[in-house]
């Protein structure tokens, strides 16, 4: 064989993200306000872009000199964008990554046309559709949501402003150490003799430290037991007698329902052993977790649902979604002054990332709308009746029902929650797995199937609790061809013990209403 230069040609296919388009997809998982904070960052690095405020939002509409995302018919400026839309499911398909292209939408579905009435002026949803004529507003004006939640004191420092009055020295870093080894739930998590080790102190002294501890708010605090936990609290109430004492050292007797060898060990009647039953449900268990922390998270909806006269609405909630402008007037004053090459770069480079962070803002809520509204349409029985209607329901019906790729399904309903007449849901809920109907019939929801079990439980006697076979057999006569071990497996998700449990609990109960 020769050697020499020769030139071949040879096709390939290559998958190129630019980052425009990573920052498109990197969008579409974000919820509303961490959108807020995202466009809050790009605020400070690009000088051609403004937030729309509530009074920009009635006297610039129509101004060519400003571009707002989330406008559905506004006429964008696509310099440095294909005249044809090219999706990103065709970018995976293709490769092809060098144009700059929207995400899957389709610009001329009229249902699309806005993302919220409130674009054209109009009025808007607030927790549902505001059919009575109330002005769009996700949430009040004059409501301040970070200073309705009050600021909750943690169990720590609560603990360490108690210790710093009662302590001095030694003792003081005793407790405070002590203090760092107390849970969230209120128990100590450490051993005295590791902690006087642990700080070449006498296990004498660290008890002693123990027991005052013991007696700060909230009661039961530092307890290394339930049984401990309990006797602290009957302490304090006075009614810690020698009876009740030995009830708590027999928690287990109590825990398997054996009331009659409660009564020999504890010396006491039928009647005497109910009332200490009584009292002991009145004391806290966990008594740490009325403390908090940190600030207790909002969960804001980023979308709408309700019922209209002509079906249901879906609407984003503008309240929380920001409206970023281009402020070209700015621009041209810019360049139409003396700048040197680098100077027109860096604002040609600022124009074009404003004009994709519109355009994906833009496209990101249309996308959203779309694949909710595909979900109301799929789980419309749940919206109408609830939980019992839910159908079995997975990302790659929604992403063909749309024409979108099952990534960007998954990534729209990433974190984001949905807000109809029956609560708060956050969209991948609606995903669920069926479970076959036992007549050949359309396949039921997991979730449908779990609000039965719960249901059939609720209303079951003390005499006659269901055991997991008993429910099998129910489930079947209603339609659902569902295995023993799936029900044990629904039960305990729902939080729900065997029938030996059950059995026990009413036991108890009823014990103590008589």
């Amino acid at each position: 064989m020769a050697l020499g230069p020769r030139l071949d040609l040879r096709q390939s296919q290559q998958l190129v993200m630019t980052p425009q388009l990573q920052q498109a997809i990197k969008l579409l998982a974000l919820t509303n306000l961490e959108i807020e904070a995202f466009v809050t960052e790009e605020l400070e690095c690009n000088p051609l872009l403004e937030v729309q405020t509530e009074d920009d939002r009635g006297g610039d509409d129509g101004d060519p000199d400003r571009m707002a995302a989330g406008d559905g018919d506004a006429d964008y400026d696509t310099d440095g964008f294909d005249d044809e839309p090219l999706t990103a499911d065709r970018l995976i398909e293709t490769g092809d990554g060098g144009a700059d292209a929207p995400l899957d939408v389709d610009y001329d579905a009229e249902t699309f046309h806005h993302d919220s009435s409130a674009d054209t002026g109009g009025y808007g949803l607030d927790g549902g559709l505001n059919l009575d004529g109330a002005p769009v507003s996700g949430f009040s004006g004059d409501e301040d949501y970070e200073t309705a939640i009050a600021t909750t004191i943690s169990l720590h420092d609560h603990l360490t402003a108690q210790a710093g009055a009662r302590f001095k020295g030694a003792d003081l870093l005793v407790a405070a150490h002590l203090i760092d080894l107390v849970d969230e739930t209120g128990y100590l998590t450490d051993s005295v003799e590791d902690v006087a080790d642990r700080l070449d102190a006498s296990p004498a002294m660290v008890e002693a430290v123990l027991k005052v501890i013991q007696t700060f708010d909230p009661s039961g605090i530092g307890a290394r037991s339930l049984a401990e936990c309990l006797a602290i609290q009957a302490r304090e109430v006075d009614r810690l007698d020698p009876a009740m004492a030995r009830l708590l050292d027999n928690l287990e007797l109590l825990a398997r329902g054996e009331l009659s060898a409660l009564r020999r060990i504890c010396g006491v009647d039928q009647e005497d052993l109910s009332e200490m039953i009584r009292e002991l449900r009145e004391y806290n268990p966990k008594p740490g977790l009325q403390f908090g922390g940190e600030r207790s998270q909002i969960v804001v909806p980023d979308v709408f649902v309700a019922r209209t006269r002509s079906g249901w609405a879906v609407e984003l909630n503008s309240a929380t979604l920001p409206r970023v402008l281009i402020n070209r007037r700015y621009y041209a004053d810019l360049t139409g002054g003396k700048l040197d090459k680098s100077q027109r770069a860096f604002l040609s480079e600022c124009l074009t990332s404003a004009n994709w962070l519109v355009k994906a803002l833009d496209q990101r809520a249309r996308t959203i709308v779309k694949v909710a509204s595909a979900l109301v349409t799929a789980q419309q029985g749940f919206f109408e009746q609830g939980v019992s209607q839910l159908k079995p329901l997975t990302l790659k019906q929604v992403a063909e029902e749309i024409g979108m790729h099952e990534s960007t399904i998954s990534r729209v309903t990433s974190n984001k929650f949905l807000s109809c007449e029956r609560g708060l849901y956050e969209l991948k809920y609606f995903f669920t797995s069926g479970i076959q109907s036992a007549d050949g019939g359309d396949a039921v929801s997991a979730h449908a199937v779990k609000e039965r079990i719960r249901i059939l439980i609720g209303a079951e006697d003390a005499d006659s609790i269901l055991s997991d076979d008993k429910l099998v057999e129910m489930l079947r006569e209603e339609g659902f061809d569902i295995a023993r071990r799936t029900v044990a497996k629904y039960r305990e998700a729902l939080g729900i013990g065997s029938s030996v449990q059950r059995r026990r609990q009413k036991l108890l109960a009823s014990t103590q209403a008589a």
